[in-house]
């Protein structure tokens, strides 16, 4: 089964287990499967493009095995090229391993340069060929009955701080993993019986379970009748196997000398061990501003939620007397109802969004984001004809599609338009797994806030603050366990990174 083009889901069932890898991306795809113990070899198709362009039936039923793996790229590191596409396979002394990660590793140069010195030749740019080489390699301890996959993911995990979740595929079991962080997304889902799936989620009556999955993002669950278990913890190293799920480590966070105030606010050095372990986690603050699905749940709490609650903060730093408030569709739609209910302004649509389109943020060069603004949206006219229109977005980041959107608003008749962001202004690149690679790209950047509202046509605009932003995220976020921290990484935002590192901007 395979639903969504962007957040695909994908279902094939392996005998009496159903294993599950769900990624984000439009740029390409990929499964491998494989017979379990004793497989030399691993059955995989890969393409370029959608899911619904790469997986016809026939390619799903060749796909057979008792485990399989699966992945959707949106790439950081590596472009467009093909030989990028996962999961990656690698055939160890051991046997075949596969890999499918999200993220970008912060110090993918210097584990580049460790690879290759050991004589290891490396055939892509990817950050996933890299996970996958330093796997292949005993760890330092040794092992002395076949591979130690605890150790080496261990040692992997404590030789690359950061910014990754990963699920790899050996014999019959999948280990997945979510850096000590937890800067990428990994939650863990239940299969049950059809006419259990509607059963609440912390219900604790019996039930069947068929499988386990592990998901970036828990929207994917309900559409194929699984039900949210949980969030793989920071550092957590996790088995799924035909006994079941269990947890077999926890990397603790590695001292840090460069905090985010919202991250930590120790600052000094000399850390003691119970220090380090008290640095609370970085989960990315953008992936509740955009990149999440509204449906999908972080940190025990609904992405919707925490967007209408960013409206209602926006609509308290920066009011403005109007005749209607809209969205540019879809992401921002939550925070302008949140200003809507906040601010006793009415809100309409005035915007018609082409559904047949996909994400422009997410398309890899300023070209393809342009010509999918075009095609992207109609207008509504009688909802803003001669109205002072309030218009929400979520994020302003290259400022390629707002300044095209408002020009579409006025030509229809909008009296005045209001810019309001519910997010501050993206000034810094992202190094841990979205596509914001330099500085000079974002519009924040560029100039002040009334030159770039004038030249993106808007009669003013205005951004959330940074402490108006952590205030709406962590209003209603909660602990992944008793005696852990919440924290979050706002480095696109203040350059304040969890882990130090030599960046060139």
């Amino acid at each position: 089964m395979l639903v969504s083009e962007l957040f695909s889901v994908t279902q094939i069932k392996f005998k009496d287990f159903y294993f599950y890898w769900y990624e984000r991306g439009q740029e390409g795809s990929g499964i491998v499967t494989s017979d379990g113990k004793g497989a030399h070899h691993f059955r995989q198709h890969k393409g370029q493009g959608l899911v619904s362009t790469i997986f016809k039936d026939d390619d799903l039923q060749k796909l057979s095995g008792v485990v399989g793996l699966g992945h959707n790229r949106y790439s950081t590191a590596g472009g467009l090229d093909p030989n990028n596409t996962q999961p990656f396979v690698v055939h160890t002394r051991h046997g075949p391993l596969a890999v499918a990660h999200n993220g970008q590793l912060i110090n993918a140069a210097e584990l580049r340069t460790t690879v290759l010195d050991r004589g290891v030749g490396l055939s892509t740019h990817s950050d996933s060929e890299l996970i996958i080489q330093i796997l292949s390699l005993t760890p330092p301890r040794g092992e002395k009955r076949g591979p130690d996959w605890p150790a080496r993911i261990r040692h992997l995990v404590e030789a690359t701080p950061t910014a990754y979740s990963l699920a790899l595929m050996f014999e019959d079991k999948i280990y997945g993993v979510r850096d000590p962080f937890g800067v990428r997304p990994l939650c863990i889902g239940k299969l049950v019986p059809i006419q259990d799936s509607n059963e609440c989620e912390n219900s604790n009556s019996p039930t069947k379970v068929l499988g386990w999955i592990l998901s970036s993002e828990s929207c994917s669950f309900q559409s194929i009748g699984a039900t949210f278990y949980r969030e793989v913890m920071p550092g957590e190293i996790i088995e799924i196997s035909p006994k079941g799920i269990r947890t077999l480590d926890i990397v603790p966070r590695p001292k840090t000398t460069h905090h985010s105030k919202y991250i930590c606010t120790d600052n000094d050095d000399n850390h003691s061990k119970s220090d380090i372990e008290d640095i609370p986690p970085a989960f990315c603050i953008f992936e509740y501003v955009y990149f999440a699905r509204p449906d999908s749940k972080f940190e025990g709490q609904q992405v919707y939620a925490v967007r209408q609650r960013c409206g209602k903060q926006l609509a308290i730093e920066a009011f403005i007397e109007a005749d209607v408030i809209s969205s540019i569709p879809e992401s921002a739609t939550p925070a302008a109802l949140g200003y809507a209910l906040q601010s006793g302004i009415p809100f309409a649509e005035v915007l018609c969004k082409n559904r047949y389109v996909g994400r422009s943020f997410i398309l890899p060069d300023t070209r393809s984001r342009q010509l999918a603004v075009a095609k992207k949206f109609g207008v509504i006219t009688e909802n803003l004809f001669g109205k002072r229109v309030i218009l929400v977005d979520d994020s302003i980041v290259r400022g390629n599609t707002v300044g095209p959107i408002i020009k579409l608003l006025r030509n229809a008749g909008a009296k005045e338009v209001h810019l309001r962001i519910a997010s501050p202004p993206i000034k810094y690149p992202c190094y841990m797994g979205i596509n914001i690679p330099t500085m000079n790209e974002l519009i924040a950047n560029k100039t002040d806030l009334e030159k770039l509202a004038e030249f993106v046509g808007a009669d003013t605009l205005i951004y959330l603050t940074i402490e108006g932003l952590v205030k709406a995220v962590q209003e209603g976020a909660k602990p992944t366990t008793k005696n852990s921290a919440i924290g979050h990484c706002t480095a696109c935002l203040d350059s304040k990174y969890p882990c130090h590192v030599d960046l060139e901007w």
